[in-house]
């Protein structure tokens, strides 16, 4: 089964929308590889450390907000 990176990627970043603290902070729980790759995305900082947390970047926060209300809510689509 071919895996669709980009669809998995937007998940998860939906994700960290969900556990968003302190303005652009989320758990960092999720798979290694997927967190590099919205790194390499410029989505979210190094996520590399001894922190729990990454941090999300403007970008990143408004795409996040974005996905999470498309693939979680019941808000209309934008």
């Amino acid at each position: 089964m071919k895996i669709n990176e980009d669809s998995v990627d937007d998940a998860v970043l939906a994700l960290l929308w969900l556990t968003l603290h302190d303005g652009h902070r989320a758990w960092k729980g999720h798979d290694w590889d997927v967190l590099g790759r919205l790194h390499e995305k410029g989505l979210i900082l190094d996520p590399v450390g001894k922190a729990k947390s990454v941090v999300l970047t403007n970008d990143g926060l408004r795409r996040s907000e974005k996905l999470f209300k498309a693939l979680f809510t019941n808000a209309p689509k934008t």
